[in-house]
């Protein structure tokens, strides 16, 4: 037997090691906290780029899955996939360009003329019912004159041309380096990604156990099912509102379809396209064309908002109609664009750990030892 000594030293030995264990774990949880606020703080500005990709990664993971089927190297996987992103998303940048280059001069005639005769009268005015007599003679009497036109477009060349120009340059600075980010850190992405996802799951292993992987897989499912939802169903009003464009006699309707297609993806974003394509056909006195496009419009987007795109969304992260709607608005009042797709999924990862604290899993009962009586 040892000296009762001895074992009361082996217990202080091993306290002190233990509060050394302690104090060390938490300075080093300390240190991670502080590395990554400060991490943050410095790529603040570029986090929207980070998640852009992010986004962009998981959208197009199973197209990257095919060329890895195909037996296609890594590198060449992530150039030919951020390659073909790359121009997805800058043609049609480029194409509204050149069409808002061509249209110069056509806005610019059209502000000679306002100047120089003031704003015509339009014929339809005086025939909207109770109001219409009083708005031709208030318009006659404010914009129809050559000096009111003249006023209020010298007022706006101006003051206003020189600040439009200027924080117009800014912003279109500024989304050009986001999208430079973006690009780079897709091709990282692209290229180690499985590497990527295979330490994050062992990291999430080692903090949550195996809920941390499952919430991870539903994070992905509800970004991929949020794109499904926002994208395509923008792109299918695009199209369906782009061929009424061309019905209703509208110039270039396949730029309008394509901004509607842009502006769709933002809930009750498509009406500002296809309400304001109304309004020219009022001013061109085509008041029939104007009130069925507006009509049309407003029925493809109710039933695309209301009915088609929760049912693509919820399907595919088994989120309730009123958790996808809060997600949508929630995401884009917080994180602006990129919020569309991470709100739903951040709802879904909440809801799915709901879902887990409300119905645990129960622990198997190990079976009892019977206590034996001692002999006597």
């Amino acid at each position: 037997m040892q000296p009762i000594g001895s074992c009361a030293l082996c217990a202080e030995i091993v306290k002190a090691d233990t509060m050394n264990w302690d104090a060390q774990r938490i300075a080093r949880t300390l240190l991670i906290i502080a590395l990554v606020l400060v991490s943050v703080w410095m790529l603040w500005r570029f986090l929207p780029a980070l998640a852009w990709a992010g986004v962009l990664a998981v959208a197009t993971w199973p197209l990257r899955q095919i060329l890895v089927s195909r037996q296609i190297g890594e590198t060449a996987i992530a150039t030919l996939l951020t390659l073909a992103l790359a121009a997805f998303l800058v043609v049609p940048l480029i194409g509204i360009g050149i069409e808002a280059a061509h249209e110069r001069a056509t806005i610019a005639q059209w502000l000679r003329d306002i100047r120089q005769n003031g704003f015509g009268t339009p014929e339809w005015l005086s025939h909207l019912p109770y109001i219409g007599d009083r708005l031709a003679t208030w318009w006659e009497a404010n914009l129809a004159r050559p000096e009111a036109g003249s006023v209020l477009v010298g007022r706006i060349g101006n003051s206003g041309m020189l600040s439009l120009t200027r924080t117009v340059g800014i912003e279109l600075a500024n989304r050009v380096m986001i999208l430079i980010f973006t690009l780079l850190a897709l091709f990282f992405l692209y290229r180690d990604g499985p590497r990527v996802m295979k330490e994050a799951t062992a990291i999430s292993d080692h903090l949550w156990g195996p809920s941390g992987a499952l919430l991870g897989r539903h994070f992905v499912s509800a970004v991929r099912g949020t794109i499904n939802g926002l994208v395509l169903v923008g792109l299918g009003e695009g199209v369906l509102l782009g061929i009424a464009y061309a019905v209703a006699g509208l110039p270039h309707p396949v730029l309008f379809g394509l901004a509607t297609a842009v502006l769709a993806t933002v809930p009750f974003g498509a009406p500002v396209v296809f309400v304001a394509c109304g309004l020219v056909l009022l001013v061109q006195s085509q008041t029939t064309a104007a009130i069925a496009l507006i009509a049309f419009g407003s029925v493809v987007v109710f039933v695309a908002d209301h009915f088609v795109r929760p049912i693509l969304i919820s399907g595919s992260t088994r989120l309730p109609f009123l958790w996808v709607l809060l997600g949508i608005f929630g995401g884009l009042e917080t994180f602006g664009l990129v919020g569309l797709f991470l709100g739903p999924a951040i709802m879904s990862v909440l809801v799915e750990m709901w879902r887990d604290a409300s119905h645990p899993t129960d622990a198997p009962v190990l079976p009892s030892k019977k206590i034996r009586k001692p002999r006597s």
